[in-house]
């Protein structure tokens, strides 16, 4: 079967090498053409490509069992994988985007007959409704299979309609920074193996480790906090870290060295999205969603590459046993609602009560408790603590909470509230910006 594929981030990827493998003609098309001879990357209209990444244990596991020279490949250019402590098993991968897609794509432009193009999709073309391939640039790229793998904000599907779904702007913006580790130099706190959270009164901040002493800082605040937008400059950035304890302990100038300016991140997405039109028809015969094009959340839990391959390894379980491309893609579409949408519903929820107890509202105990809290009652309750571990490894999803909502509950109940880690409140932070600014 011919297949087109738009896009050649991870999922577009990860599925062209994997099919093509499977006796699939592929060609994969993206604006991108890859790292510049100087080695930079500018990757221009991904702007999630340079912000923070983390990397959970499913992401290898995939690798593992469709690219094995991509996991090899993955690892001879630095990335770190790391297990909890006193474990064994894997729990993550410390690396930067950029190198994990410098992997993929290296396994891809050495795969015999797979076609890694540039260029402009303009749009999928159809006939009485079926897919019949790709308009690059003005050329027709034949398929019988058409997977969009654009990514959340591509043009390339809307003018086909506005597909069934939930959710949207979170209400919830970021900005990160890039650091090295000084030669000699630990590294700082963490509160898991791939990244380190802070909660704080009115906003919050996460440090991810990447590969060769590399790591990013992100803070999140509302998006409608027009006193700390001013964070995107340097000089601020510098000063909330060095008032916030657990960034100051990266941050420190003896310890590391910022490598690039401040990156500001826009507003942040949950939002899901189905194969369908609202009215419930399916956009073309042919055509398939996957990876970020169905579903996007916030990144202070590191979910996104993760669902995108969860998915990929789905359809291509649909592609190797159904010849009907119809029902691949309404089983595909059921999978994804039962499996991935949930995920996106579970932020939603979790960044909806985190702003409004930004705002002072008080913890509702007559509401179902959000992942977060549930997972902050485990510092109280070790059986919490040890029933988690399905869901902080993906391997269940977030109903697997279910049964600790009312141990959860009775931590709350006694009066017990999780305390914000040290560092300046919203307003004190907003002060230090304004003066920095």
């Amino acid at each position: 079967m011919r297949v087109a594929i738009i896009g050649a981030g991870p999922t577009g990827l990860f599925l062209g090498a994997a099919l093509q493998r499977r006796g699939h003609a592929v060609t994969i098309v993206d604006r991108d053409g890859g790292p510049e001879p100087d080695g930079s990357w500018p990757r221009k209209g991904v702007m999630q490509f340079h912000h923070a990444h983390a990397f959970r244990a499913p992401v290898a596991g995939a690798l593992k069992r469709e690219l094995p020279e991509a996991w090899a490949r993955w690892l001879a250019l630095g990335a770190e994988p790391v297990s909890a402590p006193g474990s064994t098993e894997l729990a993550g991968v410390r690396s930067q985007r950029p190198t994990f897609e410098q992997a993929l794509r290296d396994v891809v432009a050495a795969e015999p007959g797979l076609v890694l193009r540039r260029g402009h999709v303009r749009g999928v073309r159809q006939v009485d409704g079926v897919a019949i391939g790709l308009d690059v640039d003005g050329e027709p790229v034949p398929a019988e299979l058409v997977i969009d793998a654009s990514g959340r904000s591509s043009p390339v599907t809307k003018e086909l309609g506005e597909r069934e779904g939930f959710g949207g702007d979170c209400g919830i913006a970021y900005v990160d920074r890039v650091y090295r580790l000084r030669p000699g130099a630990e590294p700082g706190p963490l509160s898991g193996p791939i990244a380190w959270q802070g909660d704080f009164d009115g906003y919050q901040v996460l440090v991810f480790p990447h590969e060769a002493g590399v790591f990013s800082t992100v803070i999140m605040r509302q998006s409608h906090d027009a006193e700390l937008k001013g964070l995107r400059h340097d000089a601020a950035y510098d000063a909330a870290c060095v008032a916030i304890a657990g960034l100051a302990a990266w941050t420190d100038p003896e310890r590391s060295e910022p490598v690039a300016p401040v990156f500001p991140g826009g507003s942040l997405l949950n939002h899901y999205r189905g194969q369908r039109r609202r009215d419930g028809r399916p956009l073309l015969s042919g055509l398939v969603a996957v990876g970020d094009s169905v579903a996007t959340t916030t990144p202070n839990f590191g979910r996104g590459v993760t669902m995108a391959l969860m998915q990929a390894e789905r359809l291509l379980a649909g592609i190797d046993g159904n010849d009907d491309l119809d029902t691949l893609r309404d089983s595909f579409d059921e999978w994804c609602a039962e499996t991935i949408a949930p995920w996106v519903r579970d932020h939603i929820a979790m960044d909806a009560t985190r702003l409004a107890r930004w705002g002072g509202a008080e913890l509702d105990l007559d509401q179902p408790l959000p992942s977060d809290l549930v997972l902050a009652a485990a510092s109280q309750d070790s059986g919490i603590a040890r029933a988690m571990q399905s869901y902080l490894s993906m391997d269940a999803g977030p109903d697997s909470l279910d049964v600790l909502q009312g141990a959860a509950r009775r931590v709350y109940e006694t009066g017990w509230r999780p305390a914000y880690d040290e560092g300046p409140t919203r307003d004190e932070l907003a002060r230090i910006v304004s003066a920095a600014t």
